[in-house]
């Protein structure tokens, strides 16, 4: 019976996953904005574009105030970028891409949206080893990894996924931005999803006080960290100039964060294609189970199963995690601890 069903989603098939999004039926006028009319750029890549799968792993869970996939084929994010609060939209006409933004850092997010979109990546430098990881390479022809160029908005909801369960880390991260962040500069008219937030600024984390980080759940280890991290912001961000093992190594620096919070971290900042996810709970057993049948797989024998992918474990792994390829359920679903019932 247990074959029948599929595993139920955790917080590693949610990151390998895809976000659904429908295709625009034409493209939208242009919106007013609060100052005036939003800026706009278009792109056409260089290949085949799927929006759910390139920006699929910057959402927080379903409800993430910062990341919207909307009915009409677009996506919209908030983010922090170093010119200020900027809310983009982003949609694919055909083999164009379309891109509208607001706020003091409209023209930073529409400078950078063909990196954002995976135009640094390469994918053709790619060469599935595996039946397995060649399928799902040809099923998702639109996969590229994403480069934000911006750290902090991936640090800290990965420090707040450090050894707690998906929806108790999305529910950390969605009350804490939507009550420390701001509202998302937006149109003042138009299809602009409601209760979008730009998450808050290094200094605004830094003065959480300890009851509402114990009322998001989150515990004094992991809070601690983020405080750490904010502290060094600037010097944070500097690593979008580095290349990602040298960003991972700078992140590792600060206590509480080790090689699985930094490579979380990069593979979205840097679109570092390399940086494979190692002291995960479920992702050995995952490529284990797909390359080699072995759903018992450490990290070490991750690595050694990922070696022929050198340069390109991260896509790999991904490419695995979309094959849909993983071992049923043998345990009962970790216990989700409130701790803010203490």
């Amino acid at each position: 019976m247990a074959g029948r069903f599929a595993p139920r989603p955790t917080r590693t098939t949610v990151r390998g996953g895809h976000v659904p999004v429908p295709a625009p039926a034409r493209p939208p006028a242009g919106a007013v904005g609060e100052r005036g009319r939003a800026l706009a750029r278009t792109w056409v890549p260089d290949g085949p574009l799927d929006l759910g799968l390139v920006l699929g792993p910057l959402r927080r869970g379903p409800g993430d105030p910062t990341f919207r996939a909307m009915p009409d084929g677009s996506v919209w994010r908030a983010s922090r970028t170093p010119a200020g609060p900027g809310t983009l939209r982003v949609a694919v006409y055909g083999g164009e891409v379309r891109g509208e933004a607001w706020g003091p850092g409209a023209e930073w997010l529409l400078e950078r949206m063909p990196e954002l979109l995976g135009a640094s990546d390469d994918p053709s430098v790619f060469a599935p080893r595996h039946r397995v990881v060649a399928l799902a390479r040809h099923r998702r022809p639109g996969l590229r990894l994403t480069r934000t160029g911006l750290v902090l908005e991936s640090l800290i909801p990965s420090v707040l996924e450090q050894k707690v369960t998906t929806g108790e880390a999305y529910r950390a991260w969605r009350l804490l931005v939507r009550k420390y962040g701001e509202p998302a500069p937006g149109p003042a008219r138009g299809p602009m999803p409601e209760r979008m937030y730009v998450m808050p600024e290094p200094r605004t984390w830094a003065l959480i006080p300890s009851w509402d980080w114990h009322r998001a759940g989150v515990d004094n280890k992991r809070a601690s960290t983020i405080l750490r991290a904010v502290r060094v912001a600037a010097r944070l961000e500097e690593t979008t100039r580095m290349p990602p093992e040298a960003a991972q190594a700078r992140l590792e620096v600060v206590p509480g964060i080790g090689p699985w919070t930094s490579a979380e971290t990069v593979q979205r900042s840097h679109g570092a294609a390399d940086a494979v996810t190692v002291g995960d709970l479920h992702l050995p057993g995952i490529v284990g189970w797909a390359l080699a049948g072995d759903r018992d797989a450490d990290d070490a024998v991750m690595l050694r199963l990922l070696e022929p992918y050198a340069g390109q474990r991260h896509r790999a792994a991904r490419l695995i995690l979309l094959s849909g390829q993983v071992p049923g359920r043998r345990a009962p679903k970790m216990r989700r601890v409130d701790i803010a019932e203490w």
